[in-house]
């Protein structure tokens, strides 16, 4: 199990889009196949709608990476859940899960990037690289990867 952070519960499978004191959550069933990552990426733009560029294109990729290593090593359902809530204190902190049926072998001890030459295996590298927080959980009966972006509340200039 890769594990950066433990303090987060899986999302509650389901649809739906709700909106409470400063967070939207977006849960939506992703199709199994070679589609889950473009449908994800579409709903990650849905659910972060206004956020700034930077934010929008990391959480993209990383919910892309993490869809498509749920259909390629998991088996359905796969489900997507984007939490994207405004602490108090400013800023944005997204939180992404995507949850699949399960699979049959263990999550790596840490991601490590392929060879030179491999076409494919750079997910959880990457998902590592953007990701403030992370983790990975496998089992024969679901998997979970999850991770969380953070912007703090920029400073404006006239007390710069």
């Amino acid at each position: 199990m890769l594990d950066q952070d433990t303090g987060r519960p899986a999302c509650v499978p389901g649809r739906g889009h709700a909106d409470r004191a400063g967070m939207t959550t977006l849960i939506t069933d992703l199709p199994y196949g070679p589609k889950a990552a473009e449908v994800a990426r579409e709903a990650v733009a849905v659910a972060l709608h206004g956020t700034d560029a930077d934010i929008l294109d990391g959480a993209r990729l990383i919910t892309s990476e993490l869809a498509t290593n749920a259909f390629a090593s998991g088996s359905p359902p796969l489900v997507l859940c984007v939490d994207r809530t405004t602490p108090t204190t400013g800023g944005l902190e997204v939180e992404i899960t995507v949850t699949d049926g399960g699979c049959s072998h263990p999550a790596p001890s840490s991601p490590q990037a392929p060879g030179e030459g491999a076409e494919s295996g750079r997910g959880l590298v990457i998902v590592e690289a953007l990701a403030d927080a992370w983790s990975l959980t496998t089992g024969t009966h679901g998997t979970r990867a999850w991770c969380r972006l953070t912007r703090n509340a920029r400073l404006s200039t006239a007390s710069a």
